[in-house]
């Protein structure tokens, strides 16, 4: 695990995972299951004895009225860097340490292509927040999922690479910092790995990759197709050891 030196430090952090070949850890918190105190103790301990590099907060849709709650407690009992991962203007704070300033490439949405962004901006520039720019893309990986059901977007077809490809790469010239390839929550299997090979070798910004990865063995395939950050949410939920295993892999070279 990395260490931090300030909150302005993250991308810098991801960077360097791709620039020296690190492969970097992010565990996905859903804030409708962390919503009491004894829940976020278990999951801070797992992902702080794991050594997990960083902890993504958010959802595409949240039930429960918890979203703010529930990060004040994990910024209290947690050292591992929070990054916010958004479904809506509700899911902004400044008890994180960081926002993915998620532009979705993928589909045709305007308001989640800049819209929201332009109703997001004033109230982050007067928050002490890292704003990480993230080209963000749904890939159909086997099932429809809330992330594209909210979106009202068609994720790109899991056999077409080259439309993956060309999307991140118009992702990087239009300035984007980051390329995240998701599954979304509960995908039945991960982004494929000629997918994640396609879209590393066509950008050279660092390339984050999560949804339907359950197993050491589908974060090694991610890592080793051009994954620089893995980023796992339902299989910590259903098994939270799992983090043990990913990273203890995630050393293993």
């Amino acid at each position: 695990m990395l260490t931090f030196d300030n909150v302005r430090s993250i991308y810098h952090t991801i960077k360097t995972f791709k620039e020296k070949g690190i492969r970097g850890l992010a565990v996905l918190l859903d804030p409708d299951k962390i919503a009491d105190e004894e829940a976020i103790r278990n999951c801070v301990s797992r992902i702080g004895h794991s050594e997990a590099d960083l902890i993504f907060v958010g959802g595409s849709l949240i039930v429960e009225d918890s979203f703010h709650q529930s990060l004040k407690m994990l910024r209290s009992e947690c050292t591992t860097p929070i990054v916010l991962f958004p479904g809506s203007l509700t899911q902004i704070s400044t008890d994180a340490d960081a926002i993915l300033f998620l532009s979705l490439i993928s589909g045709r949405n305007p308001e989640l292509l800049i819209g929201q962004h332009v109703q997001a901006a004033p109230m982050l520039k007067k928050r002490s927040i890292e704003i990480i720019s993230t080209g963000y893309m749904l890939i159909d990986c086997g099932r429809p999922t809330t992330a594209s059901y909210i979106s009202h977007t068609l994720p790109i077809p899991w056999n077409k690479p080259e439309i993956a490809a060309v999307t991140a790469m118009a992702g990087e010239m239009l300035g984007l910092s980051c390329i995240y390839l998701d599954g979304g929550s509960g995908a039945e299997r991960p982004v494929s790995n000629e997918m994640i090979r396609a879209v590393r070798e066509s950008v050279s910004v660092p390339l984050i990759v999560g949804g339907g990865i359950r197993t050491e063995s589908d974060a090694n395939a991610a890592w080793d197709a051009g994954a620089d950050l893995i980023v796992v949410g339902t299989a910590f939920e259903e098994d939270p050891e799992i983090v043990f295993d990913l990273a203890r892999t995630k050393n293993i070279r």
